[in-house]
């Protein structure tokens, strides 16, 4: 009950909807102590002469002389006080339900919000399947909580009007009503200590299929491809089958704690039943008086009976609410300093100085990396796989912020400019296109939302993508599919350029843009890409030399450390890592079977030097943007 003053947040908003379902569950309780006083005037003053209760005199005024005619009068009026209480509940219903699902969006928005702020270290450690069951499952606890306090409440204010009524009838009757809640209090206490452990693993257990489900779901063309299909089916049956375990231990529980409350409360509506007979052959109740106290009875009892579902609900919400908090009280890593300030547009002068960083179980990822880039530079990063290339540039718009040492932009750390209005200098493009699954033309103006077509169709115009997307049967409306499956690579590719057109940002970040298409679509692609790196501050990741035209310097780097820097000639002349990588792309096999493709696949570098195709790498900045 510690998140209770939180979910009471997401209540405020809807404060008049609560006011009017808490108004609505007191009429309730007044119509549940109403319900039984029909019968008792039928039984008592109709079958018998025991005189009508005082309160109702005034009501029925000379109808009550007429016994034919109190007993239309009262079964007339026990239909209406039915028909009345189920339509207030109709009422109740729909304000309740939409109180519940306005605090349900509210509480996902926020969770989804709080998501998206967390630092990439954060979804690196974190499934996502485990995420979208955190926000997509967990959200409606807060709501649950509440709604199902209100019932507790209209229980509670029953309760104490009916032991009210009844002991004004009959006290020794209605303190033995009462007398099973002792121990079913106990009961409630030992039975929630061990159904909490085993319903959090249960969560858990449901949260990790949800994992297995859409990692298959993102993984389809490998399982396809290598036939795993069973594979990956007997996984997720092994996984369900031990949470469908867990779930049938948990529901036996329920079941046998479900059995000892209906036992017991079976056993305090014999001693009542007993007991008020026993009143009624003394004298001191009527047969309609002791049917008001049974009706009561059943209805305090009620409640009690379902108690294992009721506590078993509030006990899985509890554990729900705990995985949905924990997740908003994740502290984001990357996150803007108490003091940062925005800025508005750059020059583009970036400055590393003595920058070290750590992956989580990996050593020096990066260090000692220093170096400047002038504004409008175009900077070349090498270096065999895992030198750490990409964390390099990952650092820039702090994906990841450094473990030590500085990274300033015009002269400021960035750790003292704002978040958003660091990102917003810094235009993307990967070596996988990532598009979401709308048009073409809204994937473009991702780059800058509040574009108009005219500024989409140029920036398609620079990205040499223009021609292909008019070709099109919907041109621009043409959706691209999840993911882009509905276009080539070459096509994603130009629009990814396209969208970081748009966006128009002073730096640029290029992570092989040009690693996964085809010689010539690389062609098109590089062209779009000069016109793109014109004037801005670029830094272009690259395996193969040859796609690193007219740089102004590059960066060697292995094992995490800047080995050589200078432009091609300089690094040539050196004789070092770049020149070796240089000779390596360029060698042509003379007898081998491929050596015809090989050179037919060869490119000409800036210095007029033969390089090989690209080779399949996967870069790990790709991965970060995922």
């Amino acid at each position: 009950m510690r998140y209770l003053p939180r979910v009471l947040r997401y209540l405020r908003p809807f404060w008049a909807s609560a006011v009017t379902s808490v108004a609505t569950t007191v009429l309730l309780a007044l119509f549940a102590l109403l319900g039984p006083w029909p019968l008792k005037i039928l039984f008592d003053s109709v079958l018998a002469d025991h005189p009508i209760p005082g309160p109702v005199v005034p009501i029925l005024g000379p109808l009550a002389g007429d016994k034919v005619t109190l007993m239309l009068v009262v079964v007339a009026g026990g239909f209406g006080l039915t028909l009345l209480g189920n339509g207030l509940k109709v009422f109740n219903s729909y304000v309740e339900t939409r109180l519940s699902q306005g605090m349900v969006l509210n509480f996902r928005s926020d969770l989804f919000r709080h998501a998206q702020r967390l630092s990439l270290a954060y979804h690196d450690r974190r499934r996502s399947g485990t995420l979208i069951f955190a926000i997509n499952f967990q959200a409606n606890s807060a709501s649950g909580l509440v709604m199902a306090l209100l019932p507790l409440a209209q229980s509670a204010l029953t309760l104490v009007g009916m032991f009210w009524i009844t002991y004004t009838l009959d006290p020794p009757l209605a303190v033995l009503s009462l007398s099973v809640v002792p121990f079913l209090y106990l009961a409630v206490g030992h039975y929630v200590s061990r159904i909490q452990p085993r319903l959090r693993q249960v969560r858990d257990l449901e949260g990790e299929s949800l994992s297995i489900i859409h990692e298959a779901v993102s993984m389809i063309r490998v399982i396809l491809a290598f036939c795993r299909e069973e594979h990956e089916h007997s996984r997720f049956r092994r996984q369900g089958a031990e949470a469908v375990d867990a779930r049938v231990g948990v529901t036996v529980r329920q079941t046998a704690f479900s059995l000892f409350v209906n036992t017991a409360t079976a056993a305090g509506t014999a001693l009542v039943l007993g007991f008020g007979v026993h009143a009624i052959l003394q004298g001191r109740l009527t047969a309609g008086e002791l049917l008001v106290v049974l009706s009561y009875v059943a209805s305090i009892y009620k409640p009690l009976e379902t108690i294992s579902n009721t506590i078993g609900s509030l006990q899985e919400r509890f554990i729900a609410l705990e995985m949905a908090f924990q997740l908003l009280d994740t502290e984001p890593q990357i996150r803007d300093a108490p003091r940062a300030v925005a800025v508005n547009h750059v020059r583009g002068e970036v400055v590393y100085e003595g920058v070290n960083f750590t992956y989580s179980g990996r050593e020096k990822t990066l260090e000692g990396i220093s170096f400047s880039a002038r504004p409008g530079e175009i900077i070349g990063v090498v270096g065999p796989t895992g030198a750490g290339k990409s964390t390099l540039v990952s650092l820039l718009p702090r994906f990841y912020d450094p473990s030590s040492g500085t990274i300033r932009l015009d002269g400021q750390d960035i750790r003292r400019i704002r978040l958003r209005s660091l990102r917003e200098q810094i235009s993307l493009v990967l070596q996988e296109p990532l598009l979401f699954s709308g048009s073409i033309a809204q994937n473009i103006m991702y780059g800058r939302l509040n574009a108009t077509m005219d500024d989409v169709m140029e920036a398609a115009r620079a990205a040499n993508a223009h021609d292909f997307i008019e070709a099109l049967p919907n041109g621009y409306d043409t959706p691209v599919g999840e993911k882009g499956v509905g276009l080539s690579g070459g096509e994603r590719q130009r629009i990814s350029v396209a969208r970081a057109f748009l966006k128009d940002a002073p730096i640029l970040v290029l992570d092989e843009p040009t690693s996964s298409i085809d010689s010539r679509t690389e062609e098109v692609i590089l062209d779009a890409l000069d016109r793109l790196m014109s004037g801005r501050t670029t830094f272009m990741i690259a395996h193969r030399l040859s796609t690193i035209r007219r740089p102004d310097r590059i960066l060697v780097l292995d094992r995490g450390r800047i080995v050589e820097q200078g432009t091609v000639t300089e690094l040539l002349a050196l004789g070092g890592l770049y020149a070796r990588l240089w000779e390596t792309q360029t060698q042509v096999p003379s007898a081998s079977g491929n050596g015809s493709r090989d050179r037919e696949n060869a490119t000409t570098s800036p210095s007029g030097h033969e390089a090989e195709a690209r080779p399949k790498i996967l870069s790990p900045f790709q991965e970060v943007a995922k």
